[in-house]
């Protein structure tokens, strides 16, 4: 049988699992060259998180970055993670800023378009997957897996066949939480592997353990690719390690062949990373880089549990932790059973929060209360009815059914628009600077300004610290209704602020 290809995701989930997406170009560089060497199928480089961040808190212009890791990796293709009709921000954008990004960024060298959507709403991802493959790259339609009464191997199957047949060029499972047991893969990716005509990879993380078993059945499947990271950007939250699943898979048929200049160049690279590791220990956390059983029975992202508990001693709250985390069963059913990926999972965690806070349903979120009536997609199952009335009562909005983008009375700015404003600003309006602006206006015009942030020089430190949860950009809340209090939390890594009322 053929050997399952590795892909290796260290420069840019590795990072945003372990260290909060700090990693800078310079800090990536130093590496790029072995690893573009070293025989990878696609080495993930941008997308996610990474955009933001890197704006938000490095100062670092996206597509800079792009350019700069293409340069040092010309070789390998590279690939991103992109949330479909929100491209890497938690909104919906028009098709031709979408279509943009992904055309922009292919000219810049991006070859891999992985595109989710966060309730696996085939109709968030359609116009990605065209504009990935107009622009002569590839369209990844991914399936993101997640567990409850209403998913099945059946429906996953179903959905991959599906997006086959919108002209994905392979299908990924994701497992972002780390939760899939390893029969339940070998069902999913033997079950897609019989049905489709075209590669099927898989993703997931080890917060629960799970991983390297995971990844086990699901090459024993037959799955095509599988996603690995390099220590100690690996393990815990993060993809397994590399060399460890070397290890593991030692003596299987579908064992890459590694040579020993290949041992030597992974472990060079992580006698680099390590003392990047050190470097950022203001974001680093050992909780993040042991097995966390927690998240087998919250079945929430691994990162959500320990910034959840410090939120929760802020907000003096730290005995309801239990509580807080057994609403998030309550919460998901009650909104159609969404799967726990960004963004729905700091929206179900913060709605999880107010329940216990307040009261069940006394309080809602707007982003809780948008996917209660539609306008982040259509949900895997009925929202439960009441909960849609509250939702509709706070938000002075009826429930849709179409996609979210073209909802009524929808206000988009379009391509036209976005340079309009640029050149109104006397700032660059090429489309690269257009589709960053689309998502992070008031961060680009800090970096154009030269106002943005200003990163500490790196240093290692004598003893590293325990991370402190960076702070996120705050979503919009509805300022309807009278009179509102306002919360934060942040839950895997992101800060949700929100204004909420009493439902009366």
């Amino acid at each position: 049988m053929k050997s399952v290809q590795l892909n290796n995701n260290v420069l840019r989930d590795g990072h945003q699992s372990l260290a909060a997406t700090r990693m800078r170009t310079e800090q990536m560089l130093p590496v790029c060259e072995q690893l573009d060497n070293w025989g990878f199928g696609a080495l993930e480089t941008w997308g996610g998180a990474t955009i933001d961040s890197g704006l938000r808190f490095l100062d670092e212009f996206p597509f800079d970055r792009l350019d700069a890791l293409k340069k040092a990796c010309p070789k390998t293709p590279h690939m991103m993670l992109l949330r479909g009709q929100n491209i890497v921000q938690y909104a919906h954008f028009p098709d031709d800023v979408v279509t943009a990004f992904i055309k922009t960024s292919a000219d810049h060298g991006m070859n891999i378009f992985r595109i989710f959507d966060a309730l696996n709403d085939t109709r968030n991802m359609k116009c990605a997957i065209d504009a990935a493959k107009a622009a002569g790259a590839q369209a990844h339609g991914t399936i993101c897996y997640t567990s409850s009464p209403v998913h099945t191997v059946a429906k996953f199957i179903e959905m991959g066949v599906e997006l086959e047949k919108m002209g994905a060029d392979a299908i990924v499972l994701k497992d972002m939480a780390g939760l899939i047991p390893p029969m339940e893969a070998f069902a999913i990716i033997d079950g897609l592997k019989k049905k489709l005509k075209i590669p099927v990879w898989i993703h997931t993380h080890d917060t629960a353990g799970l991983g390297t078993n995971t990844y086990m059945s699901a090459i024993d499947a037959g799955v095509d690719a599988i996603d690995l990271s390099v220590s100690p950007f690996a393990n815990g939250t993060g993809q397994p390690d590399t060399t460890r699943m070397l290890a593991i898979m030692q003596g299987h048929e579908r064992c890459p062949q590694i040579s020993d200049e290949q041992r030597k160049s992974l472990r060079e690279v992580r006698t680099h990373l390590e003392k990047v590791y050190a470097e950022m220990g203001e974001f680093t956390s050992h909780k993040n880089e042991v097995i966390d059983v927690d998240t087998l029975e919250y079945q929430v992202p691994g990162g959500m549990l320990s910034n959840f508990r410090t939120q929760l001693k802020e907000q003096k709250m730290e005995d309801k932790f239990e509580d807080v985390f057994r609403e998030i069963p309550v919460v998901r059913e009650a909104l159609g059973w969404i799967p726990l990926v960004t963004p729905t999972s700091q929206i179900v965690g913060m709605q999880a929060f107010l329940n216990v806070k307040f009261g069940r349903w006394k309080q809602m979120s707007p982003q809780a209360a948008d996917i209660a009536l539609g306008y982040y997609g259509q949900c895997p199952a009925a929202v439960d009815p009441e909960v849609q009335k509250i939702a509709a009562k706070q938000a002075g909005k009826e429930p849709i059914t179409c996609r979210p983008v073209e909802a009524p009375g929808a206000v988009h700015k379009h391509m036209d628009d976005l340079r309009k404003e640029l050149k109104a600003k006397n700032f660059p309006s090429d489309n690269e600077h257009c589709v960053i602006h689309a998502m992070f206006p008031p961060q680009l015009e800090k970096h154009l300004k030269g106002e943005g942030p200003k990163p500490k020089p790196v240093a290692i430190p004598a003893e590293t610290p325990k991370a402190a949860p960076a702070p996120a950009p705050a979503t919009a809340a509805s300022t309807s209704n009278g009179p509102q209090k306002r919360y934060g939390l942040t839950i895997n890594g992101k800060q949700i602020e929100v204004a909420v009322q009493e439902i009366v």
